[in-house]
């Protein structure tokens, strides 16, 4: 077992719940594979966080990493603290050697160790003479991971080899690594499969791996089909039979890779490998992001720092942006949508009492609550949403706005992914009104020519004077914004901070075909923040312009611009 960790402080209604034991095969004495009786252990003090995103998670359909990007990805796993980050297999491709070969002088890692990824030595090749092996002396890292064949299907039809010569790949190679004093995991891949098929065989793997040196010997479900019950039963069984570190990998094809983590966990494994956002090849492996505090927070198992836990959202986003994948808005614990509450009797049951509709308090893990507004919100989402906006609303207003909004979200509008627009609209319920800018009027032009320019003019007034500006763009928004900002720049020169970095475009009733009504959604920032607007018309110009007029106004607000006198 790895040395404790600090524990997550708790609240007294969490610690209530900290220690539950997973249902199921029960502490104490129970059967293992084949009948077996042995002691289950209690759950463990702590356990080690092994995140394989850089090797196991980039093999993602879609997902593809720069060496750069890798660099930048550790640097995230290492801020969050998990124990061990696995960067790639040495050898197998040119960006995963360069990355080994950067990473001694670009990464500065404070609480992880860095893990190389290999095989164990070809059928038939001395150790000494295969280069698998000796790619992974030579990657510089203190610790590698190797993998091996742990069910006789796989060694007999994928390696078409003896099962001896399977268990003696494994001894050679662990005891060749180990006398280069390396640290040595071993994934057993298939082992859950294979272990239900002919276990003499995969425990065979194991004792191989643990009598040459191994440090860890982990579990793999490798094809992802293991439910929990299976993963705790064989789990023990190996726990009852070997004193070496037992780990698990599971992925995710039957749903259960966090729940099968949590399994294993529960009858004494100490290692648990995934990935932070969950990402893998075909369903993905174990998402860290729910098993680091589903084990922290509801079982009270050290995992990572406990200071550290709050970062979890923050690194899981930006791991999200390096790697070019939209966060996941229900993603458990870290999505945006997971603390955001919409229905009426919710949020005002929220507001007397926060655990009522929310299993954690979310800035334990770096989220926040978030109360939605839709045409579904009653008085009290209306007066909590307006509270946290700073915004004092009577009841006229309260009326006022509710009204607007069923009527505006009857149209085709939807405020609760427009942060920016909603806002707006609640401002000008208290007889706010934006003075910014007024419209005259505008007009788009696109010329097919060869060179596909679009040119917008925008006729409004500022301060009380009339402009006038032209711009060209490569379509109607980005020549509507610029011709906006020429309008106004020379007055608000917070607008050269605010950018759009994206535009969506939906079709509410495809009934009408080319006359159906659109949404328009605009995401805008300033670098500090990010919000969206909406604009929502048959014609999809005007719905843009809405959208655009919306995003300038709501970023000016917020940078504390006064109006043109």
């Amino acid at each position: 077992m790895p040395p404790g960790r600090p524990r997550v402080a708790l609240t007294a209604g969490q610690r209530a719940h900290a220690r539950l034991h997973l249902s199921g095969v029960p502490h104490g004495h129970g059967p293992g594979p084949g009948g077996h009786d042995f002691e289950l252990p209690e759950l463990p003090e702590a356990v080690d966080v092994f995140d394989t995103v850089l090797r196991d998670g980039s093999q993602q359909e879609g997902l593809s990493l720069t060496v750069d990007d890798k660099l930048r990805v550790a640097e995230q796993l290492d801020h969050l603290g998990v124990t061990f980050i696995e960067g790639g297999w040495p050898g197998a491709n040119p960006k995963d050697a360069e990355f080994f070969a950067r990473a001694p002088a670009e990464l500065r890692l404070g609480t992880a160790t860095l893990v190389a990824f290999g095989s164990t030595r070809r059928a038939g090749v001395r150790p000494e003479d295969d280069e698998t092996l000796r790619h992974l002396v030579e990657a510089g890292t203190s610790a590698v991971c190797i993998v091996a064949k742990a069910s006789e299907v796989h060694v007999v039809d994928a390696l078409r080899t003896t099962l001896d010569e399977a268990v003696a790949m494994v001894a050679d190679s662990v005891d060749f690594l180990r006398r280069h004093d390396l640290r040595v995991f071993l994934d057993a891949e298939h082992f859950f499969d294979g272990v239900k098929a002919n276990p003499e065989f995969s425990y065979r793997i194991l004792r191989a791996a643990e009598e040459a040196g191994a440090e860890t010997l982990v579990l793999c479900d490798t094809n992802g089909g293991t439910l929990p019950h299976e993963a705790r039963a064989i789990t023990a069984g190996v726990l009852s039979r070997f004193e070496t570190q037992v780990g698990v990998h599971f992925h995710n094809d039957s749903g259960c890779a966090v729940a099968n983590s949590l399994a294993a966990v529960s009858v004494g494994a100490t290692h648990v490998q995934g990935c932070v956002n969950g990402y893998g090849e075909r369903a993905g492996n174990a998402d860290l992001c729910a098993t680091i505090p589903n084990l922290s927070l509801k079982l009270d198992v050290a995992t990572i720092d406990p200071g550290r836990l709050e970062r979890l959202t923050p690194v899981a986003h930006h791991i999200a942006e390096l790697v070019n994948l939209a966060p996941n808005p229900q993603q458990p614990y870290v999505g945006a949508s997971v603390f955001a509450h919409k229905a009426g009797l919710h949020t005002s049951a929220i507001a007397r009492r926060s655990d009522s509709y929310e299993h954690i308090t979310p800035s334990l893990v770096g989220n926040g609550t978030r109360f939605v507004v839709s045409e579904m919100a009653g008085r009290s989402t209306l007066a909590l949403k307006a509270e946290e906006l700073g915004l004092q609303l009577d009841s006229a207003a309260m009326t006022s706005v509710l009204d607007s909004l069923k009527r505006l979200e009857h149209e085709g509008y939807h405020f609760e992914v427009a942060d920016g627009s909603l806002e707006l609209l609640l401002r000008r319920s208290t007889g706010w009104e934006q003075t910014y800018f007024e419209l005259e009027s505008y007009r788009v032009i696109s010329d097919h020519t060869g060179a596909r320019s679009t040119e917008a003019t925008v006729k409004l007034f500022v301060g009380g004077e009339r402009e006038v500006a032209v711009a060209e763009g490569n379509g109607p928004v980005h020549a509507l914004d610029g011709a906006l900002r020429r309008a106004i720049g020379s007055r608000y020169g917070a607008l050269a901070g605010m950018h759009l970095v994206d535009y969506r475009v939906r079709v509410l009733d495809t009934a009408k075909g080319t006359a159906s009504v659109t949404r328009v959604l605009i995401d805008t920032t300033d670098g500090d923040r990010t919000w969206t607007t909406i604009g929502v018309s048959e014609n999809i110009i005007e719905a843009s312009w809405q959208a655009l007029a919306d995003a300038i106004v709501y970023g000016l607000v917020h940078r504390g611009v006064a109006p043109a006198p």
